[in-house]
């Protein structure tokens, strides 16, 4: 685990990859489509290839960020010409409060990380993830908020139980 306390914390909120519409099921157990599942995996490439291998996950339990995360994990372990080495296993956990999150939820959900921890990832759902990068760098937001598999980098200036405002250094949208 990189070391959160010397003020170098970097927060990724990443909305979900592409999930098949509403069918017969819960909206909690709609899966990810064939693109989904290839973008989830690029996602994954691209936080390897810079450097943002996360300490901690926070992931909403419905089936479409979990696996999100699986196809994120699976990208980040690619080789090297690909997406790098993983580094070491980050602590995962399926949060219930992130499904259906309003802002100010997600952000209790990471001020409670450990403040060790240095890259905390988000996985998440709209229009909450989109709603929290808005509220944590007002000025940088994106009026459209974040699509599918959507990469917004935040640079915290303060320990995580204390987070308030977070600078957004990078976007990127993640296509397999």
């Amino acid at each position: 685990m990189t070391d959160g306390r010397n003020g170098q914390r970097t927060l990724v909120l990443l909305r979900h990859a592409k999930a098949e519409q509403s069918r017969e099921g819960s909206d909690a157990e709609r899966p990810l489509t064939a693109r989904g599942h290839a973008d989830a995996a690029a996602a994954g490439a691209w936080l390897a290839r810079h450097e943002l291998l996360p300490d901690v996950v926070l992931c909403s339990p419905a089936r479409r960020t979990r696996q999100t995360w699986h196809g994120v994990a699976l990208g980040m372990t690619g080789s090297p010409a690909e997406g790098g080495p993983a580094g070491s296993k980050p602590a995962v956990r399926y949060e219930p409060t992130a499904y259906e999150a309003h802002p100010d939820e997600l952000l209790e959900l990471i001020r409670a990380v450990d403040p060790a921890a240095g890259t905390v990832l988000l996985i998440a759902h709209n229009p909450g993830i989109s709603l929290l990068s808005a509220l944590l760098a007002p000025d940088q937001a994106d009026p459209d908020g974040l699509r599918t598999t959507d990469i917004v980098v935040h640079h915290p200036t303060t320990p995580w139980p204390t987070l308030t405002r977070a600078p957004l250094t990078t976007r990127h949208t993640a296509r397999g």
